[in-house]
């Protein structure tokens, strides 16, 4: 076994721009394995730490839920066996990052017509827009999309 290099948690958040205090929740809900600690208590990363980190960051960056992403590393740590439900998980989360994209797109073709109204001078007809934007309220008040034919 090759002896790993060692790294303070100052030098950690310094080399992946992430505060302490996020390095140390990120252990305290599980997304790093046990972090060991020197005889005073403070804790050293491994390089093998290192590249959990990266991963994680990584995912994070992706897009992947706090939640999503607990249960990726407890899959993770369970080994090969998992293999398929860790893809699972990920392909959940990229339909998931398509749904909120496909939204995005709707809001940002809305707010350009707006916009185009503002330009061609059609905003004072004072018109309402939810019939063709296809809005409706639903129980709990929020808007959302109707059902396309």
């Amino acid at each position: 076994m090759s002896k790993q290099n060692t790294y303070t948690i100052t030098q950690v958040s310094e080399k992946y721009h992430i505060n302490p205090n996020t390095l140390r929740y990120y252990e305290r809900i599980g997304l790093l394995p046990a972090i060991p600690r020197r005889a005073n208590g403070n804790r050293y990363f491994t390089d093998d730490l290192n590249n959990w980190l990266e991963m994680v960051i990584c995912l994070r960056h992706s897009g992947v839920s706090i939640k999503a992403l607990i249960d990726y590393c407890q899959l993770l740590g369970q080994g090969e066996i998992t293999l398929e439900a860790r893809e699972e998980l990920l392909r959940e989360q990229r339909d998931l990052l398509l749904e909120k994209q496909a939204n995005l797109k709707r809001s940002i073709d809305r707010l350009t017509h707006k916009i185009g109204l503002y330009e061609s001078g059609e905003i004072s007809n004072k018109e309402t827009y939810y019939k063709e934007y296809g809005i409706i309220f639903d129980e709990d008040g929020s808007c959302k999309e109707m059902p396309h034919e």
